[in-house]
This record gives C-alpha cells, sequence and structure tokens, in this order.
C-alpha cells in the first residue's frame, strides 16, 4: 500500500525535491486527455469520493518522509500528483491538513475541472502551492483535447479557476500542454494568454508531451511553434516558462557556457541580444553558440522579426 500510494523523492525543475503523492489510483479522471502519459482512463468521473483513508495516506508519507531524512535526502514539497484527478479524493482536504505538521510545503497538480465547487476549492485553499491545466479556452478544442466527462462545461471549468484564484493565497501556477495542429494554432495561444492575465499567476507553464501518450498520433509542436506560443504569453504574462522535460539542470549554473545555454534556453528561449550578452559576461565568442547549431541541441528560430535560440526538443 505505501508503495503504491508515495513515491521519490524525485527532481523536479518547479518543486525542486518532490516527494510524491498517488492518491487515485489508476485510472479514474475527470479527463481523458488525448496526451496523457498516465495511461487510459478507465472511470471518466466526476464524483468524488473516498480511494484511501486520510490515516491510510498520512502514515505512508510519514514513514516515507522519515525514511527519506534518516537517509539525508531533502524533500522540498509533498506533491500530490497522482494517477488521476486528484480532487476526486473525498479526503484530500482532511488530508493536507494532517499532513501540515510533517513540516514541509505541500503541492497539488489539477486539471481544474472540479474546481466549480466549493468543496474542492475548500480543499485546495489548503495547500502552499497548486497547479491547474488550461489547454485552451475554446469548447470545441477543449473537448477534443482533453476529452472531458459528458456532464462538464467548460463556462463552468473556466468559471471555477476564476473563482478559486479570487481567494486562494498560496502560490498558483498554470500549465498549459501544447498539442501540433489542436491547441497550438496563434489565435488559440493568444486566447488563453488573454485567460490567464485574470488570474494572479506565479508563472505560466506552457508543456509539450515527453513521453509516450495516450493517443500515439499526438506529439508536441516544433521549435518555430513552440517559441512563438512562448512570446505570445511572455507579451502579457508577468513570467513565462517552458516545460519540454529538461528536469535536472534547468538554469544550472554549471561553469560550462555551452551547458548553461543549453539549460536556460529549455526554460527560455533566448533571444539573439540576450545571447550576445550573456557570450559577453562570460568573455566567450559565437563560435560556442555555433558549436551548438552545428550539433543540432540548440536551434535559431525567427519570430516577430527576431531571432530567438531554443534547445531542440526530446
Amino acid at each position: 500500500m505505501q508503495t503504491a500510494i508515495t513515491f521519490g523523492p524525485v527532481p523536479s525543475r518547479r518543486l525542486g525535491r518532490s516527494l510524491g503523492i498517488n492518491n487515485i489510483p489508476p485510472k479514474h479522471c475527470s479527463y481523458a486527455c488525448r496526451y496523457c502519459q498516465v495511461g487510459t482512463t478507465t472511470d471518466r468521473t466526476i464524483e468524488r469520493r473516498e480511494f484511501y483513508t486520510s490515516a491510510e495516506i498520512v502514515a505512508a508519507v510519514s514513514q516515507h518522509v522519515a525514511q527519506s531524512r534518516e537517509r539525508g535526502e531533502a524533500i522540498d514539497y509533498l506533491t500530490f500528483v497522482p494517477d488521476g484527478e486528484p480532487t476526486l479524493d473525498i479526503h484530500l482536504g482532511e488530508t493536507i491538513a494532517e499532513l501540515k505538521p510533517l513540516g514541509i510545503p505541500i503541492a497539488v497538480i489539477s486539471n481544474a475541472s472540479l474546481l466549480w465547487q466549493e468543496a474542492v476549492r475548500d480543499a485546495l485553499m489548503q495547500a502552499t502551492w497548486v497547479s491547474l491545466k488550461v489547454d485552451s479556452v475554446e469548447a470545441h478544442t477543449w473537448r477534443r483535447v482533453n476529452r472531458p466527462f459528458h456532464e462538464l462545461t467548460l463556462p463552468q471549468v473556466l468559471g471555477g479557476i476564476e473563482t478559486f484564484a479570487r481567494h486562494y493565497r498560496g502560490t498558483l501556477v498554470s500549465e498549459t500542454m501544447l498539442l501540433a495542429g489542436s491547441n497550438d494554432d496563434e489565435a488559440g495561444v493568444a486566447q488563453v494568454a488573454t485567460f490567464l492575465t485574470t488570474l494572479p499567476l506565479a508563472c505560466a507553464y506552457l508543456a509539450v508531451p515527453t513521453r509516450s501518450t495516450e493517443d500515439r498520433a499526438v506529439h508536441g509542436p516544433d521549435e518555430p511553434v513552440l517559441t512563438r506560443a512562448f512570446a505570445q504569453f511572455s507579451a502579457v504574462l508577468p513570467k513565462v516558462e517552458l516545460l519540454i522535460g529538461y528536469e535536472g539542470d534547468a538554469f544550472a549554473a554549471s561553469g560550462n557556457l555551452a551547458a548553461d545555454i543549453l539549460s536556460i534556453s529549455a526554460v527560455h528561449p533566448l533571444r539573439r541580444s540576450a545571447l550576445d550578452e550573456l557570450l559577453r559576461k562570460n568573455g566567450a565568442r559565437w563560435t560556442a553558440v555555433e558549436q551548438l547549431l552545428d550539433s543540432g541541441e540548440l536551434r535559431e528560430v525567427e519570430h516577430g522579426g527576431e531571432r530567438f535560440y531554443a534547445r531542440k526538443l526530446m
């Protein structure tokens, strides 16, 4: 039981060393996203219920934390990131409250589909850090990409997000998964960015599938489209980052210029002017960039009359 409920700690660029909490067995979810990297949704539902008792989860997490501390392993966050939608757990709020005495910040990664329910909002209010999914604000695209439970409506979901965001006092972030030919068009991305400006976000993350997906035909956009989407988000949102699968070294100051360029451009495509400044500060020449371009590790992309440099997608 404890092995199924907890895992890690694992490295997370967003959350440091994260101890995962799997409070939903596979695969109960309100969505059946085409890009899901966990597996087929066998029970698409919006009915909240008990999967484990709070006592079971708290016992499993407490034991895992104690063992990690004995080994000298740091844990920065306890993260609810299960094999389904975490807010389907009717005991979520109670469990978060009972985990707080461990003294570790608590994060929840949710698809945001149930936030129209007051009880779900109340549960998430107790978390330190919350990530909400917004892949599209156009109903047809939302249904095609996220394949929600049939009773859900997009206005209902977006309204729940807005209501929660108005009252939440922790760290709020969003995540938008981009799929080539589905929700990566310029107009659709602009609509999502506009909606996100209404939320008090600490960061808006743009993601692409990095592992095998539920629909094998699904894949992320190429670097030019992803860079354009990044530029669209950055034009209206205070902080934007990419999630493209490079968890281990993002923004690491390695002392190796090539490694630093790749780690930064995996999160933020670099304008030519920013890259020139980075080279200047390191006393380096443009040949360092040319080597990365020649090896295929870095790509030059033009958008809006400017040149950007992005790490090649996995």
